[in-house]
């Protein structure tokens, strides 16, 4: 579970947006603190991105960076997992076995969606906070802890503490600094340069995309973010055959966007490009700025083909 933060932390957040631009400032400087920080965001915004590039950036990155998903803790192993376990203290405990306070020792505990733990376990993660110390179960002394705390939520942690599901004393305890992650509809400018990043890491052709297929993907709404975005360009990769991704190859993943079917306006532009270019489909298809099956498309849409217009110029 312990695994180690990027060498580069910059490289976890990208985007060019001034919203981005800001959370990495905080990020800058939220990193050098030993505060405990909240990261806000909705799912697949890059929280536990932003977790791991506040420790790379903090004098504790040659630390263990360890994160836990509150949300899958069974309530009554919380404690065990958290704080750990002294053989023998209980029917079962035949080993004495660390807890993620300890294995985080020297570095970052990220308490991922920390919304979802339940009220008994709030209760001792506060003591923990409030007292800098843990008492693994079966044990009579308690343990420094040594890590830095960190946590992540998708969801109104003050509105929880409001309806009573939420501790209002832990909430001031996680949140002493906090750093919220925008949703993707709200950089939409940071798409192409995040397509490209995820085109280059996979290494393999096609290597760029059409305006139309950049289009469609400024269109769509990504309640998945980054993650989504992520997950569209890697199936779309698989699916293209050419050296281009286009709009064909995104159909599925994504709904069309409103003006993705061809129009007659579509259809108009591609035979005047087309005929400047004396029927050579390739060179009208890159003037356009779109792949030839997508120029096919637009003139089958017109009730034309590359090759009928070809015939129509032979001499």
């Amino acid at each position: 579970m312990s695994t180690q933060a990027p060498s580069d932390w910059r490289e976890a957040l990208s985007g060019e947006s001034p919203v981005m631009q800001a959370v990495r400032r905080r990020v800058a400087d939220f990193g050098r603190a030993e505060a405990a920080i909240l990261i806000g965001g909705e799912t697949g915004t890059g929280k536990e991105l932003a977790a791991r590039a506040l420790h790379a950036a903090s004098p504790r990155a040659a630390g263990p960076f360890v994160a836990v998903n509150c949300a899958a803790l069974p309530p009554d192993l919380v404690e065990s997992e958290l704080f750990g376990t002294l053989r023998g203290a209980f029917t079962g405990a035949f080993r004495t076995r660390p807890g993620l306070f300890d294995a985080a020792r020297g570095g970052t505990l990220l308490l991922d969606e920390i919304g979802e733990l339940p009220r008994s376990a709030q209760a001792k993660l506060l003591r923990v906070l409030e007292s800098g110390s843990f008492r693994p179960l079966g044990a009579t002394r308690e343990t420094r802890s040594e890590a830095r705390i960190l946590a992540a939520t998708n969801r109104d942690l003050a509105r929880l503490c409001a309806s009573g599901e939420f501790r209002l004393d832990l909430y001031y305890r996680v949140a002493v600094l906090r750093i919220d992650l925008p949703p993707l509809r709200e950089r939409r400018a940071d798409i192409p340069g995040l397509v490209e990043h995820f085109v280059a890491r996979a290494g393999s052709r096609p290597r760029a995309i059409t305006t139309e297929a950049m289009a469609r993907l400024f269109a769509h709404a990504w309640p998945g973010n980054v993650r989504e975005l992520r997950s569209v360009v890697e199936r779309a990769l698989l699916r293209a055959q050419g050296e281009l991704i286009d709009a064909f190859e995104l159909e599925g993943p994504i709904e069309a966007a409103p003006s993705a079917a061809p129009s007659r306006a579509d259809s108009a532009e591609s035979v005047r490009v087309l005929l400047e270019h004396r029927g050579r489909l390739s060179a009208a298809a890159a003037a356009l700025g779109v792949s030839p099956r997508t120029l096919q498309r637009r003139l089958r849409a017109g009730g034309l083909s590359a090759r009928s217009l070809r015939r129509e110029l032979a001499p």
